[in-house]
């Protein structure tokens, strides 16, 4: 019984001297390597009605599918009658409109 009530002193001890023992962490510094580059513009904005699956393909954010789904809703009377296609939203919309005309 003696042994335990020492034990349990000698813990509680230690526990309250622990926070001088441990050293305490150091502050980390993070730096940044460099700049993020904005996506390059395209150089003549592509046709939602006559690029091919490739030309599609080769905007932001557009992959084999959503390319193919882009041709099939095809024809366009306007770069916002993309907004019909599923899986293209206001966001993703705005991105891709500096690359698109109707």
């Amino acid at each position: 019984m003696v042994l335990g009530y020492l034990l349990a002193v000698a813990l509680l001890g230690l526990l309250a001297l622990w926070p001088k023992l441990a050293p305490a962490p150091l502050p980390v510094r993070v730096e940044a390597l460099g700049k993020v580059a904005p996506l390059p513009q395209a150089q003549t904005p592509v046709s939602l009605n006559e690029a091919s699956l490739e030309e599609l393909m080769a905007l932001p954010g557009i992959g084999p599918v959503l390319a193919r789904r882009i041709v099939e809703g095809r024809p366009y009377a306007r770069v916002e009658d993309l907004l019909k296609v599923k899986g293209i939203g206001p966001a993703t919309l705005e991105r891709l409109r500096p690359y698109l005309r109707p």
